[in-house]
């Protein structure tokens, strides 16, 4: 026998060899760094070996790896990632929707998000504004060929008296790049793909999650409290674009923005979307997942609910 044979799993096809890459991969996603992740899943492998463990089911890969988990990292940590095992052992695909005014970070949290759940496909609303951009032309949708905080500038008609241009063109705006967002869902359900979609258009009580009967479909709102970290994350896009997303443009529309965050985060308590305060990215992430994840199993578990009760409706009969 080799000085250091494979641990196999012996469940999956074919017999394939334990990876402590993907084992690591798994913890970064229940928020350990990937040093102490490394750490983990070697001391599982070492574990194994010792016990002389060369063939294991993933079921006890995954029991000895949240056991490790819990006398490590605590007893938070190895329930996050077992119940992140449990979503991926779901045949339904799962949505993520992420929403928030410009420059609180969607983006980055977006795709530590889906990096941490499996997800491959992060889209973009602006992207998909971008691509109704080439179908309709300006004169007939005026409002999709501004940024979101100046889409008042494509008003066909004023402001009703009182009422905030600003505000007033973003829903017009959003309306339109909503039905992007539900083609795209729907697309997305027919394949079974899993997805995470970010942008201020995904705003509460424009798409209705509960509409989607064959996935999974979370939503929720990232905001920033302070004007300066907000101010902020302009200036470090600026140097991280290379000036392609200058400071100046976004420092000039800033209350704008600010007033959509404000109108947004409004929509988000009216429909019962849950808000994110986001402060620090790690944290931030680990908000976000917990979210997700007790979204996802209330679901489960209310479907369980619902085929019992049928069934004792049907026994009764």
């Amino acid at each position: 026998m080799p000085t250091n044979p494979p641990i196999i799993i012996k469940d999956q096809k074919h017999g394939l060899p334990m990876s402590k890459g993907l084992l690591a991969q798994s913890f970064t996603a229940a928020g350990l760094s990937p040093s102490q992740a490394y750490v983990a899943a070697q001391r599982i492998q070492d574990e194994l070996r010792a016990a002389g463990c060369y063939e294991v089911t993933l079921a006890e890969l995954r029991e000895a790896a949240a056991r490790v988990l819990r006398e490590d990292m605590g007893e938070q940590v190895a329930r996050r990632y077992t119940r992140l095992n449990e979503i991926s052992k779901r045949d339904r695909p799962l949505v993520v929707l992420i929403g928030g005014t410009t420059g609180v970070g969607k983006s980055t949290i977006a795709t530590e998000v889906a990096h941490r759940l499996g997800i491959t496909r992060i889209i973009s609303t602006d992207s998909i504004r971008e691509v109704m951009r080439g179908i309709f032309s300006q004169e007939l949708i005026p409002a999709i060929y501004e940024s979101s905080f100046n889409a008042w500038r494509g008003l066909r008609v004023p402001a009703p008296q009182g009422a905030s241009p600003v505000i007033v063109g973003f829903r017009e705006q959003a309306s339109v790049v909503a039905t992007g967002v539900k083609s795209l869902i729907e697309r997305a359900v027919v394949e079974g793909v899993s997805m995470v979609l970010e942008g201020i258009h995904v705003a509460p009580g424009y798409i209705d999650p509960s509409q989607f009967k064959d996935a999974s479909v979370v939503q929720l709102l990232i905001v920033v409290d302070d004007e300066d970290a907000h101010r902020s994350h302009f200036y470090i896009r600026e140097v991280q674009t290379e000036g392609m997303r200058p400071f100046e443009r976004y420092r000039a529309n800033f209350d704008n923005i600010r007033l959509l965050g404000r109108y947004v985060e409004d929509l988000a308590h009216e429909h019962g979307v849950p808000v994110v305060h986001s402060h620090q990215l790690d944290r931030t992430v680990a908000e976000v997942l917990e979210l997700v994840v007790d979204a996802v199993i209330r679901e489960d578990e209310e479907q369980v609910r619902k085929r019992e009760a049928s069934a004792g409706g049907e026994d009764a009969r």
